[in-house]
């Protein structure tokens, strides 16, 4: 049993007989009555956002999460496939539930998935990707490192600002926790 003072982002708790993950949390110490925590929950059922608003001290169920390294197989409009690398097991992952992620995602490419009682809750990336640029307007000769941007669409198809001398071919080093270019790898 925990309190809501152990309420951290990413944590899954039951909330109304649902599972929900927290996305954002703050506690709140107003001047003048208690302290409460204002929460923003995802249904990791259905992916319904809600802001619920806790009293301080008041008693949560958490749920513990397993958590497996697997490869990306492939994806498509519903779905995007995962394999355990030890068992070779397979297992498909709703768009839903990796919408943000799956911008960042390349064949082949290993995460770590969260598991709560063999569902899927989420998977976590690597800080920083690797991904080839497939369109872009071409460089200019002149074009500096401190000049210009221009939009780049990767080879999983997110756009992300680039400077001006990248091209097409250019392989690009993303921070996968804000989506921007980080630096043209060699």
């Amino acid at each position: 049993m925990a309190t809501t003072a152990d309420i951290r982002n990413g944590m899954v708790f039951e909330y109304k007989d649902q599972r929900m993950k927290v996305i954002q949390f703050l506690h709140v110490k107003p001047g003048k009555g208690g302290a409460f925590v204002r929460t923003k929950l995802k249904n990791i059922v259905t992916g319904q956002v809600v802001d619920v608003t806790f009293r301080s001290g008041e008693k949560i169920h958490p749920i513990y999460l397993e958590s497996k390294e697997m490869q990306y197989l492939y994806g498509d409009d519903i779905s995007y496939v995962f394999m355990d690398m030890k068992t070779y097991n397979q297992i498909n992952v709703p768009l839903k539930i990796i919408e943000e992620e799956r911008k960042f995602l390349k064949e082949g490419e290993m995460v770590e998935v969260s598991l709560v009682d063999e569902d899927v809750i989420g998977i976590k990336l690597p800080l920083f990707v690797e991904l080839e640029v497939t369109e872009t307007d071409p460089g200019m000769r002149g074009d500096t490192a401190t000049g210009g941007t221009k939009p780049a669409t990767l080879e999983t198809g997110f756009t992300v600002i680039v400077p001006l001398f990248i091209n097409v071919g250019d392989v690009i080093k993303v921070d996968t926790r804000t989506g921007e270019y980080v630096e043209r790898r060699k």
